[in-house]
């Protein structure tokens, strides 16, 4: 029989939901069940809130920055020593190649929390300003409450770090809720915590799908949200924050471009391929699956991934060569096989791949994909497909490169390649995204992260990450 998640962890102690629906986890490399959590109503959610808001009170309010800081990292600590449990889970559930996994939901988690317990040492709630007129107000930054994040299935762990660790940091209580296909991880998080001795109803979680979000999102105890997903889910989540003016983050999609100029070292793009532009199977949001060449290159680029890509060792998440697993589900490998025959349809052509993977009998394995004679307004080359799909792109020249890069509803990530330094950061800061590379894009955790128009509003990461747990009150003296 499958394990049941413990997942509906509230007060400090796991309990039993209200809820009696459940959804099945699915490991996606074998599309066997391997467990089951609880998809929570109202009531399990209104539960776990109003124990944050008490514990936010009472215990933790007590907390001093310091306090909070060596919270934090014994929580790190003992995450640690559960890492090799929580990389085999995640893998499992989401199909993550495991050497990718250890990662983004062990190293980067442990490392964010550490890092994040350091900003918390330093942290100074108050600051006197004193005016011309020789008059004193004190700044002061006090937490939120409660907060709500919002986590998805792609990064589970990583992406809850970003959020719990500045939030915890500035003095807020959190209810978690992860993706029903990611829920079973959690349990290892819940018990790092309790080693670490948060007081209860410091972190709580509950597991469930949209209708469980959706219940978050509305408890009018709540003080902010922090949501990372579509931008479709993100648009509906702002909208409800708006109407209750209630302070949101959203870090949502994303189809960055990755920009070679004519100098371009080709070889050492190529070998950056799997990690910038298909990174986890093409399912991460900042992944800059529109490759813009110039058009005396053109086909040497377009031959020279297509190569790359065919090469890339495809099969078992759990085994440490592996580079592209399968799909998460069955919906994300029917979306992306959904946009394969879309950019058929739309004339481009495949220069490798556009199928299932020959062999596999079980699983959502798709083939990584390159579309060639593109047009920049195709939809394969607009919206966001989340699978191991890349457009090759011609341009004529530096500012037409710029142009293609910006026509886009999204700005999240992005990377310029070229020998000439100063000159790829310069086309870097011609184009519209919150973050961006140059000659590499690898996630910094004391630097800001976020996105331009459809990705996102706010930012992750850095010190500037701790401001946005916060709400500002002026005492005039």
């Amino acid at each position: 029989m499958p394990a049941k998640s413990a997942g509906l962890y509230i007060d400090g102690k796991i309990v039993s939901p209200d809820s009696t629906a459940e959804v099945d986890v699915i490991n996606p490399a074998t599309e066997e069940k391997i467990g089951v959590v609880a998809d929570c109503n109202e009531n399990d959610v209104n539960v776990a809130v109003l124990a944050a808001a008490q514990a936010q009170r009472s215990e933790w309010a007590k907390y001093s920055a310091s306090d909070r800081a060596a919270i934090l990292r014994r929580f790190a600590k003992s995450l640690d020593t559960r890492g090799d449990d929580i990389v085999g889970c995640v893998t499992a559930q989401n199909g993550t190649p495991i050497t990718l996994s250890k990662w983004a939901n062990h190293l980067l988690p442990v490392e964010s929390y550490e890092y994040f317990a350091g900003l918390a040492e330093t942290f100074e709630p108050e600051e006197c300003r004193t005016a011309p007129n020789g008059t004193t107000s004190i700044v002061r930054h006090e937490p939120v409450g409660v907060v709500g994040l919002i986590v998805p299935w792609n990064a589970p762990q990583m992406l809850l770090a970003s959020k719990l660790g500045p939030a915890l940091a500035a003095g807020n209580t959190v209810v978690i809720k992860p993706s029903p296909e990611t829920s079973l991880d959690l349990d290892y998080l819940w018990e790092a915590a309790a080693v670490a001795g948060f007081p209860a109803g410091v972190i709580n979680i509950v597991t469930g799908g949209r209708g469980t979000g959706q219940a978050l999102v509305d408890h009018p105890s709540v003080g902010k949200i922090s949501f990372t997903g579509s931008s479709a889910a993100g648009r509906i989540i702002g909208a409800a924050c708006g109407a209750a003016l209630k302070p949101v983050s959203l870090e949502l999609g994303g189809k960055s471009a990755a920009v070679l100029l004519e100098d371009v070292d080709l070889d050492h793009f190529l070998q950056e391929v799997p990690m910038v532009c298909i990174p986890n199977t093409g399912q991460i949001c900042y992944s800059s699956t529109r490759i813009l060449a110039p058009s005396a290159r053109y086909a040497e680029v377009v031959d020279a991934v297509s190569e790359t890509l065919r090469a890339l060792p495809i099969g078992d998440p759990l085994d440490a060569s592996t580079v592209l697993g399968p799909l998460a589900a069955a919906r994300q490998r029917d979306r992306v096989e959904g946009y394969i025959e879309i950019g058929k349809s739309e004339g481009a052509r495949i220069a490798t791949g556009g199928a299932r993977v020959p062999g596999f009998d079980r699983g959502y394995f798709v083939q990584p994909t390159v579309f060639a004679d593109v047009d920049p307004d195709m939809r394969i080359a607009q919206e966001e497909i989340f699978g191991p799909v890349v457009t090759v792109i011609p341009y004529t020249d530096e500012s037409n490169a710029v142009a293609i890069a910006n026509n886009s509803d999204y700005g999240l990530g992005g990377v310029v390649y070229g020998t000439d330094y100063e000159r790829a950061k310069d086309i870097a800061r011609r184009i519209e995204t919150g973050t961006i590379g140059v000659n590499r894009y690898l996630l910094d955790i004391n630097a800001p992260f976020g996105g331009y128009k459809a990705s996102g509003v706010g930012r992750e990461l850095g010190p500037e990450s701790i401001s946005v747990y916060q709400q500002i009150k002026t005492m005039y003296v």
